[in-house]
């Protein structure tokens, strides 16, 4: 479109045809261009007066709040307004930015022009030049269509405005929404296609600078929730570049390393920690590795045993850019493993039920000794509740926040208990686990080892448990360093240690170093004043478990609980209730509830045992009777539990015959497996 007088006129015949004497107007009109003619039908809609200004304006408050909703925006385009000031400085153009509204936030350009606008159509800072309340002009049709637009001369629908051009373009955020509009306005005999193209590439670099802020910003708050993020973290964290350089770092990592916050800003990580092992060098890591137990020497000549983490950070091109170390002291590592794998006791005094001289002197002993730090040996038959005791003792102690970690010495290979007790190094031997493994010792510091069956343990480990126990020191399968280490140590064993000690099973000097203290738990056939205290606990506590309802138990079952030699001591009479309370038919065990040992081997006569006629009594060997022998397969049978290899070893017989006797006593085999 060329904009000359003859166009001029022909806008004001249309403007007076139009809009002065409203007639009616048709869907297009050719003459005029589309945008505008719409914009004049918007404007009639909205009832225009088209002699003068709809004075719409904010007040102070309302001001106040648009220029400081809109700072951004203002701070951003007024370099951009002085800049492009100052191509037409002098020709009475001014320059107008507004928000999405329509509301002017800023003017800029000559005095005169400025005045003469302010005076004509209101043009002032807080006025609305929407087509609402302004009709078709530049800045309300442009924010209306959303692209650039010029309005020239009678293109506006007030008259007041036909003296002028408008060229304005509309301003986006970087979501694309329309935010603000710029318009430059001037005599109508300037009406410059160029104009138009200085006001968009103004608008498009505000926009690309708005976009760069608003990606700055969002890059301080993602470092800003970074640094939040790294302190809420409970590892200590080390971000460095590949030349080494920290970049980011959190206040725990400080802590661990004994350094104060501000040592770590960009400084090489190399001025803060010397890594013993070159291999596990941060600046040499190229790839990912998990938990780690290293060792750093600070330069203050601290060494700090930790456990370290990393990994790689890449481009998407695959180029390493920089490395994330975690570290956490050994120790708190430690205690994380031992609290996962359920390394903690349970048990206390208040566990150990019964009122026999035998087990309240064994209390007492133990009670002293949870006041010690010296080592314990716990005596006593299986089943007795000899780890009972011991883990009593650990949370009656000061180490009772420690870890308590227990390890059978007698169920280990003897290949594999030296690394469980004491670890090993990466690469130690075939089949290791590449990062290592810290073992019982290392994982128990601060608290107690119970090294049950003690009695089983190999010779050859004999002297590096002595060795640890006089030096406090634990050395790792395939290392060279020695770790210290602060742990209780108590013991437990069925066997006779002097006589092993004797048979130079077991080495002397290590049983005078483990029976410091010494702790006998007595068999259950020694404190039978105890087996309806333990029985009815049982009971109370299995059939809370197995959610089934039993009141008690028949006097006649109770003393055949009573006479009951009991071989596998507490454990054996907790299996027996627990068999009983899934077999009771009613709210009360009953004798025919127990296991046929129970009855078999009691003190007290039964009628099974007496009915056996001398006649058919084969000798077994020499005067042995029939019922004796009797008597004799039941015992062993429930003292192997059932175990036939067993049980015809101990009685001197092929299986084959002892299975005939089980056949032949109508025995059968499964009720001795319960046991």
């Amino acid at each position: 479109m060329e904009f000359t007088r003859e166009y001029n006129h022909l806008l004001k015949e249309k403007w007076d045809k139009y809009i002065v004497k409203g007639q009616p107007m048709p869907d297009a009109d050719p003459e005029i261009r589309s945008f505008v003619y719409d914009s004049w039908k918007r404007s009639k809609m909205h009832g225009i007066p088209p002699f003068e200004v709809k004075d719409k304006r904010l007040s102070e408050e309302e001001l106040k709040q648009k220029l400081n909703a809109n700072k951004r925006l203002i701070q951003v385009a007024h370099s951009y307004i002085q800049h492009l000031y100052s191509f037409v400085k002098g020709t009475n153009f001014v320059l107008a930015l507004t928000d999405a509204e329509g509301y002017v936030l800023d003017i800029i350009g000559d005095d005169n022009m400025i005045q003469a606008r302010t005076k004509k159509s209101g043009l002032t800072i807080g006025c609305c030049r929407s087509e609402q309340y302004a009709g078709t002009n530049g800045i309300g049709t442009c924010l209306f269509v959303g692209r650039p637009i010029q309005i020239w001369a009678s293109e506006h629908y007030i008259k007041p405005h036909h003296e002028y051009v408008c060229s304005a373009a509309p301003i986006r955020n970087p979501q694309q929404q329309i935010i603000g509009c710029l318009d430059v306005i001037g005599p109508i005999e300037l009406p410059h296609n160029h104009t138009l193209a200085m006001v968009s590439a103004s608008t498009d670099g505000i926009e690309k600078e708005l976009k760069m802020l608003e990606a700055y910003n969002r890059l301080s708050m993602v470092n800003k929730q970074m640094a939040s993020t790294l302190q809420a973290i409970d590892s200590g964290i080390i971000m460095f570049n590949t030349q080494g350089i920290i970049s980011q770092y959190n206040q725990l990592a400080c802590q661990i390393l004994h350094l104060s916050f501000d040592s770590l800003k960009d400084k090489p990580l190399s001025s803060i920690i010397d890594l013993e092992d070159s291999s596990l060098n941060p600046l040499n890591i190229t790839h990912d590795i998990q938990n780690r137990e290293v060792s750093f020497t600070t330069y203050k000549n601290e060494r700090i045993p930790l456990s370290l983490s990393s990994s790689i950070i890449k481009s998407e091109q695959g180029t390493q850019l920089g490395t994330v170390l975690v570290i956490n002291e050994a120790k708190k590592i430690h205690k994380l493993v031992n609290r996962l794998s359920g390394f903690t006791a349970t048990y206390t005094f208040d566990s150990i039920l019964g009122k026999a001289p035998s087990i309240i002197e064994a209390k007492k002993i133990a009670e002293a000794a949870a006041k010690s730090n010296s080592n314990v040996l716990i005596l006593g038959e299986s089943g007795t509740g000899k780890e009972l005791m011991a883990q009593s003792i650990h949370n009656a102690s000061a180490r009772a926040h420690g870890p308590f970690i227990a390890i059978n010495c007698g169920s280990l290979p003897k290949g594999l208990i030296e690394s469980e007790l004491f670890g090993y190094e990466p690469g130690a031997f075939t089949g290791a686990n590449k990062e290592g493994y810290p073992g019982k010792f290392e994982l128990a510091q601060g608290g107690t080892i119970f090294l049950d069956e003690i009695g089983d343990m190999p010779l050859e480990l004999q002297t590096s448990l002595l060795r640890v126990l006089q030096t406090k020191e634990i050395v790792r399968i395939g290392g060279k360093q020695k770790k210290k280490i602060d742990v209780r140590i108590m013991a437990a064993t069925n066997v006779d240690l002097l006589q092993s000690v004797q048979k130079k099973e077991f080495r002397s000097d290590l049983y005078y170093r483990i029976n410091v203290l010494s702790i006998e738990v007595p068999p259950l056939r020694d404190r039978k004043s105890d087996i309806l205290l333990l029985t009815n606990h049982f009971i109370s506590s299995i059939s809370r478990m197995l959610e089934k309802r039993i009141d008690g138990i028949t006097s006649d079952a109770e003393q055949l609980l009573y006479d009951y030699n009991w071989p596998g001591n507490i454990r054996e009479l907790e299996n027996v209730i627990e068999r009983a309370v899934n077999l009771a038919s009613g709210h009360i065990i009953t004798k025919e509830d127990l296991p046929p040992a129970i009855t078999y081997l009691s003190n007290t006569p039964t009628e099974s045992q007496d009915s056996l006629s001398e006649e058919t009594m084969p000798k077994l060997t020499g005067d042995v009777t029939e019922s004796q022998s009797y008597k004799r397969l039941i015992s062993v049978l429930a003292d192997e539990h059932g175990n036939v290899s067993k049980a015809s070893e101990r009685l001197g017989i092929p299986r084959r015959t002892l299975y005939r006797r089980i056949k032949k006593y109508n025995i059968n085999i499964d009720e001795f497996r319960l046991l």
